[in-house]
């Protein structure tokens, strides 16, 4: 008997659906020999599994670990500060201005860093005080020094720093006096050897403050008067905030413009509150303020000062400036008033005063009554008189000195002539109410519809 073993049929090799190229084909995944075709498929390897650390590391190598984390992650904060404080020193700084900072000696470096930052010359004391310590203690190039520093307008911080830790301190200083017109000032800043620059045009009268100004040696003239309008500016808010509430006054801008007619009338400082009272008085009653001073200003402007008396004609002269024909304030300040002038305006002295004439001794007589201010104009006519009278003593007396010392005995005469006799050189001598009465230098004149007003006279020897 015969036993028949069934194979397993084998598909067509020549079927289509196994040519080689064909859909389907299978390629090498066909088994080579029956033998293979019976063993079962292995199955594929598993990827290789990653290993885990280890749980439990040596502590040391985990503290190092940290340790290097935390130092790189420093270094890098460190670095991040250190660009970002050196692009804050290197930036223009907040000064508008240039400005003059003095260290007394002693002082600490912190209250340095407070004051420049008080005074707007530096934005942050605290960046100050990180690159003090950085140019005092890395770099080793020491402390600030003593001294009074110019710094220009926007310094930058290193600039600042430089100019302490170096003592680059001022080395000159020019001092303007009260009542300077700004043309005045303008030709003294022009004369001055150390300074530099031109001036593109002369500042609004009134808007510079006289002082002295310290400066280095790259200073510009322009630098000058940029400082004192901003001193101006800063000093007239203030005093404006602190004034008095019952003042004639409504601006700051009309405060500057009384102060410079205050300015021009006294120089004498225990009077200036007294002399503003007299405006703010007359102010009050639409009285004219008929202020020699601005009848000068009006003629020649601020080019210069007067050296003889006012004539009639010039009193009678029609300008924007002449109290003695308008009512109020004239349009601008006739001078750069002081300090003291702008505090007397805007607190005067409490008063009925509504006159003053010279006394003879460099002050005024103050009358609040018509009658009063005559008489007192009455004695100041017989002390003119008298000065004159000195004076052409003393003047005869120096003609026969020179004429005893020439062989021949005649006294010397300019250009041939005699000798003229001594006139005072002064801003206003001549009463402007004789303008209106000739009979009487000392009659009443008619004035801003108040009826009979004389006017207040300022002293002729100032």
């Amino acid at each position: 008997m015969s036993v028949t073993r069934d194979l397993p049929s084998m598909p067509n090799i020549h079927d289509g659906r196994f040519a080689p190229g064909a859909p389907g084909h299978l390629g090498e995944s066909l088994p080579r020999s029956p033998a293979e075709a019976l063993q079962p498929t292995r199955p594929p390897e598993p990827p290789p599994e990653w290993e885990e650390p280890d749980p439990n590391p040596h502590p040391f190598l985990g503290m190092l670990d940290g340790f290097m984390t935390f130092i790189f992650l420093l270094a890098c904060i460190a670095a991040a500060v250190f660009f970002w404080v050196k692009m804050q020193i290197d930036q223009p700084g907040p000064l508008a201005t240039s400005a003059v900072f003095a260290v007394p000696r002693g002082e600490s470096g912190t209250a340095i860093a407070e004051r420049l930052e008080h005074e707007g010359i530096i934005a942050d004391r605290r960046i100050f005080m990180t690159s003090l310590f950085y140019f005092k203690y890395v770099k080793g190039l020491g402390s600030p020094k003593a001294g009074e520093y110019q710094f220009p307008k926007q310094a930058t911080m290193r600039d600042v720093l430089d100019t302490l830790v170096e003592g680059k301190s001022i080395q000159y200083k020019i001092t303007f006096a009260e009542g300077l017109t700004s043309y005045q000032i303008v030709q003294k800043l022009l004369a001055h050897p150390e300074l530099h620059g031109e001036i593109t045009e002369v500042p609004p009268e009134g808007s510079l403050l006289p002082d002295t100004y310290k400066f280095g040696r790259n200073d510009t003239r322009q630098n000058i008067i940029e400082r004192m309008q901003a001193a101006q500016k800063k000093f007239l808010a203030a005093a404006w905030a602190n004034r008095h509430e019952d003042i004639a006054v409504t601006t700051p801008e009309e405060a500057l413009i009384l102060a410079s007619i205050v300015e021009k009338e006294t120089g004498r400082a225990d009077e200036r509150a007294q002399v503003a009272s007299v405006f703010h008085n007359r102010l009050r009653k639409n009285m004219r303020l008929q202020s020699d001073p601005t009848i000068i200003y009006g003629i020649v402007g601020g080019k210069g000062a007067r050296d003889y008396r006012l004539r009639r004609d010039e009193i009678s002269r029609e300008t924007a400036y002449n109290t003695y024909k308008i009512n109020g304030l004239p349009p601008t300040p006739i001078a750069n008033p002081g300090r003291a002038s702008i505090d007397a305006v805007l607190r005067p002295a409490k008063t009925s005063d509504l006159y003053f004439v010279a006394n003879g001794t460099g002050g005024h007589a103050f009358a609040a009554t018509l009658d009063q201010h005559n008489k007192n104009v009455a004695q100041w006519r017989q002390i003119e008189r008298e000065m004159r009278a000195r004076e052409a003593e003393q003047a005869a007396a120096k003609a026969a000195q020179e004429a005893a010392a020439l062989p021949d005995g005649n006294a010397p005469a300019a250009n041939g002539a005699p000798a003229a006799e001594p006139t005072m050189t002064s801003e206003a001598v001549i009463d402007p109410a004789s303008l209106e009465n000739d009979g009487n230098p000392f009659a009443e004149s008619e004035s801003a519809g108040e009826g009979p007003v004389p006017k207040p006279l300022r002293n002729p020897k100032r």
